[in-house]
């Protein structure tokens, strides 16, 4: 087994217009962001693209 991490430290750094500050600090994601990343985490993210309702646990279209 493998154990090279190097891919760990080659992350790439966030536009600003993909994400904003909260005033305790917290880091959000913008719809942008999220849609550049994919796919839908299932967290209930703020601004998801996918439509992830977390009370009911599914993806609405």
């Amino acid at each position: 087994m493998s154990d090279d991490f190097s891919g760990f430290s080659k992350r790439t750094q966030l536009e600003p217009d993909e994400f904003y500050t909260t005033p305790e600090g917290y880091i959000v994601f913008t719809e942008k962001y999220l849609l550049k990343r994919g796919y839908c985490c299932k967290n209930g993210c703020k601004h998801c693209p996918y439509g992830f309702n977390k009370k009911t646990g599914q993806l609405k279209k």
